[in-house]
């Protein structure tokens, strides 16, 4: 056992957990998470649009009459992701390389913007189409994003800048090193999407249309599902590791469904299954390896004292998604007993949440809520108000504590077997 976990952490975790801190893999995760709290906002007035109630109650009726209204903040935030995600990313790639965040940030939204292509209509003028802004650029985004700001370090590196004078202000001086850049930039931008009229957008589809596709199908959700608490069972954060490669589909997913809803379409019309709140909602429940079921199952079975404890501990952190006192109070990392159901767990329950949301059994997830709440109200909000959402969750609660629970008794009676152990111990140590 002990060869084993040491050929696997030398030749798969530890080059993929360098993977992820590689430095355009981790710009791309800051500048997504970056734009959570965007995301989220503009999220939460779909739900204002389209609430879960009656369609001909009262509040139905108010909504539709004004939906324009309404989705005006959802369509400047989650929108338009893409043009807040490419800041975060210059800013943290041009972090990284100890250039001026601030520029980088700006150099990355420019060279963006310039593929979005501004067009003339009649009787309104110049306009700036949105389409490509959310989720359906992101894939541009980044590309941009990243060129941006390795012209930006390329002129820095060969000093190809304007020096000013000591004199001149930090702000200013900055301004005009990044002049060159920006000019190099936005000149290469220009004669794509102006002089040759290349249209990147449609050439990155055609690119990754194949990935959107594959992530989309029951493999490509079990897939991250395995890798995630496969290098949490090594003590390496899992969704971080993995999120670095498969956040900007999930969050192309997440934006198309949206943008569906917003069009009017519903339920089995929304085109996509997996989501990152697909995720969220119906496979983590109380955190990677759906560990609420075992807190549960501590709770209702424990013998030892130290479950026990350790389930009345941590049971209000599991409620809210938060399983780190489990997998490393447990310990689950390096267990091998526990190791087995916190593996197989959310792959059974990502396979029962997949094929209730493509039979239509359950709405696809298309509301970014925070991942904090308790997962039936997260799982209800998410689909927009569908009660078989929470039904779903509970179901795969179920079935977590039955899986959890054979392994969790054993490993329970090795820890009150020690436990007796050390109190017969100490008591031989008590003098007569």
């Amino acid at each position: 056992m002990d060869k084993f976990v040491a050929f696997l952490e030398n030749n798969l975790s530890t080059p993929m957990a360098k993977l992820s801190e590689q430095k355009h893999l981790r710009a791309i995760r800051d500048g997504v998470v970056s734009a959570l709290p965007f995301i989220i906002f503009g999220s939460l007035f779909l739900i204002i649009a389209f609430p879960p109630v009656p369609a001909d109650s009262a509040i139905a009726e108010w909504a539709a009459k004004h939906i324009a209204e309404i989705l005006i903040p959802y369509r400047l935030t989650m929108y338009i992701m893409t043009l807040y995600i490419t800041f975060g990313i210059g800013y943290s790639l041009s972090q990284s390389y100890k250039l001026d965040p601030l520029s980088g940030a700006l150099l990355a939204g420019g060279a963006f913007l310039f593929t979005t292509g501004v067009k003339m209509v009649e009787e309104v003028g110049f306009v700036l189409p949105m389409a490509n802004m959310g989720g359906h650029g992101l894939f541009v985004g980044m590309i941009t994003s990243i060129f941006a700001v390795e012209v930006l370090r390329l002129c820095k590196t060969k000093n190809i800048t304007i020096k000013m004078p000591d004199s001149v202000p930090s702000s200013v001086a900055r301004s005009f090193e990044a002049l060159i850049p920006v000019t190099v930039v936005l000149t290469v931008m220009t004669l794509i999407t102006v002089v040759f009229q290349v249209d990147t957008h449609s050439l990155v589809d055609k690119a990754v249309a194949p990935l959107i596709k594959a992530g989309d199908s029951l493999p490509g959700v079990l897939i991250p599902v395995f890798l995630i608490t496969f290098f949490w069972s090594f003590g390496i954060h899992g969704v971080s590791v993995v999120g670095a490669v498969a956040r900007p589909v999930w969050e192309v997913y997440l934006a198309n469904n949206s943008a569906a809803v917003a069009a009017g379409k519903i339920g089995s019309q929304l085109p996509h299954v997996a989501p990152e709140t697909f995720f969220q909602w119906f496979i983590w429940i109380g955190g990677s390896g759906a560990t609420l079921g075992l807190v549960i199952a501590m709770l209702i079975a424990g013998k030892s004292s130290y479950s026990k404890a350790l389930g009345r501990t941590a049971i209000v952190p599991s409620i809210f998604n938060i399983n780190e006192p489990v997998i490393f109070g447990m310990p689950i990392v390096l267990n091998p007993v526990l190791i087995i159901p916190f593996m197989i767990t959310p792959l059974i329950g990502a396979t029962i949440a997949y094929v209730a949301t493509t039979a239509g059994l359950v709405n696809p997830t298309y509301v970014m809520v925070p991942w904090t709440l308790p997962a039936p109200i997260g799982a209800y909000l998410s689909t927009g108000g569908d009660w078989r959402a929470v039904v779903l969750v509970i179901i795969n609660i179920t079935l977590s504590i039955v899986i959890y629970l054979p392994f969790f008794k054993m490993y329970d009676k090795k820890l009150l077997a020690q436990e007796n152990t050390v109190e017969v111990s100490n008591g031989a140590n008590i003098p007569s």
